[in-house]
Parts: structure tokens; sequence; C-alpha cells
């Protein structure tokens, strides 16, 4: 089974639907037989902009304090290229805040069976 991973990325509150959207376009949130799998909650991102830097929102040497969102989604490692891509191409951001981790879900799928159609536990085997 290809190894899976866990990429959240902090954005803007209004760039939120432009990246996400940019990220199931590009492969990523693919669970089962769904896609564009999410989740997104709300924070507050800070950071100072220093000298050189070219910042979307605030100003050099001034602490900025930004109504941002992570958009927490899981990808294969060998659409990473592409998701990253699409990520950097659609983030506001000159440095962008995300974090790439691996999952192991792979190794316990056995104790969370499926559920059929009607809602019922499916134990893999036809009726």
């Amino acid at each position: 089974m290809e190894q899976i991973v866990k990429l959240i990325v902090a954005v803007p509150e209004a760039h939120e639907e432009k990246v996400r959207l940019a990220l199931g376009k590009a492969g990523a949130g693919r669970i089962g037989n769904y896609d564009y799998c999410s989740f997104v909650y709300k924070g507050v991102g800070h950071y100072r902009p220093l000298e050189g830097t070219k910042p979307f929102i605030g100003e050099h040497g001034a602490i900025a304090d930004v109504a941002e969102v992570h958009i927490a989604t899981v990808c294969f490692v060998s659409d990473l290229p592409r998701v990253l891509a699409a990520m950097r191409e659609a983030h506001p951001y000159e440095e962008i805040a995300y974090d790439i981790i691996p999952l192991r879900n792979h190794e316990f799928a056995h104790l969370v069976p499926r559920k059929n159609n009607n809602g019922k536990k499916h134990n893999g085997k036809k009726p």
C-alpha cells in the first residue's frame, strides 16, 4: 500500500476555498471512494515580516495577527510534488507554513471496518 501523509497548511481566511480546491484538484484529499476530503479549522497566525520580505499582510518589523485557517487533508506521497506545486500557486504568502506528517492508518485499518450502504458495518465478505 502506498504511503499516505497528512498535509496541514495555514491560509488567510479569505483564501481558504481557493487553496482547498487547488489541493483537491491536484489529488489531495482522496479517502477510499471520496475525494476533496479536508478539515478546516480557524485560528490566528502570528508573524513578523523582516527586512527583505514582501508580506502579503503586515508591515516590516511589526508583529502581524492574522485570521487564518488550517486546511488539513491527506495525500499519497507520489502526488506530493503536484499537490505542493498547486498549494504554492494558490497560496498568497511568500513563505507558507505547512506540515507534512507520515500516517500509519493502513496498519490499523482492520480495526475500523467499513460500513455498507445501509449504514451497517461491512466485514468485507458478501452477505
